[in-house]
């Protein structure tokens, strides 16, 4: 499946929104990580609330570590999955501070070995914080791949591989902000907003509505 304009989409998308980039509030790639796994099942806005206090008190594994499991959680407990996030996140700054010295790895492999960390978490840090050519299909991008007809993929692993065929080169790095906040702010789930939609043109969904 493919869209003949997927050049215009992403041109347009540029045009809009030169320098997108992700709503999570980080200072440093370790801070990343972290927001990002306790993103999961988790909107922005909520996550941020939580690590504003988290961060303030530990920026670093190090830190993080000495706040504990029980000091974790008293900052992280109004976002879902708190108890096994907590456990995450202990578990992974162990990780980095022996296998790592408390440096974020640039690698996806190297990621995806630490606790809680899959390939959407490891894709995320790798574009956000080190300026990779990854995407990370989470529920806004396989939507809007769907109905921009760049996949029928019908896991998040199968859209992101024809995604990252079929984009062209120069797209890539901001391809996963883009379609994200495309998703989130424009093309939603329930009531697409069409008649706004800057890509419309270049659009099939809007005949099937």
């Amino acid at each position: 499946m493919n869209n003949p304009y997927i050049q215009e989409i992403f041109a347009t998308l540029r045009a809009n929104n030169p320098s997108p980039t992700t709503e999570l509030i980080f200072k440093n790639p370790f801070e990343l990580l972290i927001a990002v796994l306790l993103s999961a099942q988790a909107t922005d806005i909520s996550v941020n609330k939580a690590t504003k206090g988290l961060f303030r008190a530990a920026p670093t594994p190090e830190k993080m570590l000495e706040l504990g499991l029980d000091g974790i959680k008293s900052h992280i407990k109004t976002i879902g999955l708190f108890n096994s996030k907590a456990k995450h996140i202990v578990a992974t700054c162990e990780k980095l501070i022996t296998a790592h010295h408390s440096e974020i790895p640039q690698t996806r492999e190297a990621l995806e070995l630490l606790p809680g960390v899959g390939r959407k978490t490891a894709n995320v840090v790798l574009n956000t914080a080190y300026g990779q050519p990854t995407l990370a299909v989470d529920t806004h991008i396989f939507r809007v791949a769907h109905r921009l007809q760049l996949s029928n993929g019908k896991t998040p692993d199968h859209v992101e591989t024809d995604l990252m065929k079929q984009i062209p080169k120069e797209f890539l790095k901001d391809a996963h902000h883009w379609l994200i906040l495309h998703g989130r702010y424009c093309c939603k789930a329930r009531k697409p907003l069409c008649g706004d939609c800057p890509i419309s043109n270049y659009c099939p969904y809007q005949d099937k509505t």
